[in-house]
């Protein structure tokens, strides 16, 4: 039943990431593609590759989901519990896509982690809770929000005498560079999570001891991300590239610029599992400010930020229902 078990999670945690690729996939490129910098499927090429790449930068959330958020269940109420949990995240990923809404991936996978653990008896670490999941997801789009706006004044002020068609020409060309940035950090933080959660399964399963993430566990998670990524995600890249602010070469490039370096500091030097979608949307309506404030499709950011408190709770509950479901069935 062991392995019957750790196989059906092992499936579900790659299909999440898969689904993690094409839902978050306009994170990486939307800018770009809305700008007219790159093409689309030159855009999602660039994305998969670099998605591909950035698994491999580092383990440090990784761990943080693996260790720090809930403690390890075991046996088959254990694999139970993360099955729950990664079915709600998917359930939540694909109704957000449908809709056209850039939620969080990583959000509905740590809500239907805490779902299912609640509903399974297993603690919660609320400290870890707390401080690695909901302090960042306060914090992190209102730094994005407030250095997307400091970044595109500084772009404004520094190339204030450069003829505008040539800026923008300029700009066009250096965000492949930032999107490519942007693609990486979404590798190294969003293939991380998924890593995370297959280390717990192998470590419930008796197959591993340890936090150490083997070398498949990356290739499968990366590779599961990327062929995701290279799928698209068009209908969320509508809703960002276009729908929030009409961009142009200059404030995509600064809000992607911003977003990437905030994704770097949090993973190297807090550990910290954040949205890619929370920092890239804020770093957006930043950016947008500058323009004037009204230039600013309020309206849609406001849709967006309710959709982003609504995910945790949303994915905990169908994760909890689905745990119970198991349970039912199994026992």
């Amino acid at each position: 039943m062991d392995t019957a078990a750790l196989i059906a999670v092992l499936g579900v945690a790659f299909f999440f990431t898969y689904t993690n690729g094409f839902h978050d996939s306009a994170n990486a490129i939307a800018t770009s593609v809305s700008t007219r910098a790159l093409t689309p499927r030159a855009a999602l090429a660039m994305a998969a590759v670099m998605n591909l790449a950035g698994a491999f930068l580092g383990t440090g959330v990784a761990k943080t989901v693996s260790e720090g958020l809930i403690e390890t269940p075991s046996g088959d109420q254990g694999l139970a519990i993360l099955f729950a949990a990664l079915t709600g995240a998917i359930a939540w990923n694909l109704t957000t896509w449908y809709f056209g809404l850039p939620s969080s991936s990583s959000h509905a996978l740590f809500g239907g982690l805490v779902g299912a653990a609640l509903a399974g008896g297993t603690e919660v670490i609320w400290s870890g809770v707390v401080d690695k999941i909901i302090i960042p997801m306060i914090v992190s789009p209102i730094v994005g929000l407030c250095f997307g706006f400091l970044v595109m004044l500084a772009i404004l002020w520094i190339f204030r005498r450069t003829n505008p068609h040539r800026a923008k020409r300029n700009f066009r060309v250096a965000q492949t560079g930032s999107a490519a940035a942007m693609a990486l950090a979404h590798g190294l933080q969003d293939a991380q999570k998924t890593m995370g959660i297959v280390v717990m399964a192998l470590t419930i399963s008796g197959h591993q001891s340890g936090s150490e993430i083997p070398i498949w566990v990356k290739i499968s998670c990366a590779t599961a991300l990327s062929l995701g990524t290279y799928a698209g995600g068009w209908r969320i890249m509508r809703t960002l590239g276009r729908k929030i602010i009409e961009l142009d070469p200059p404030q995509g490039f600064a809000a992607e610029t911003t977003a990437s370096t905030i994704m770097y500091i949090t993973s190297f030097v807090f550990k910290a599992p954040i949205s890619t979608t929370h920092v890239i949307t804020s770093a957006i309506m930043g950016v947008g400010a500058t323009k004037r404030i009204r230039a600013v499709r309020w309206g849609v950011a406001k849709n967006i930020v309710l959709g982003w408190f609504i995910t945790m709770p949303a994915a905990a509950i169908v994760a909890a229902v689905m745990y119970w479901i198991i349970h039912l069935i199994f026992n």
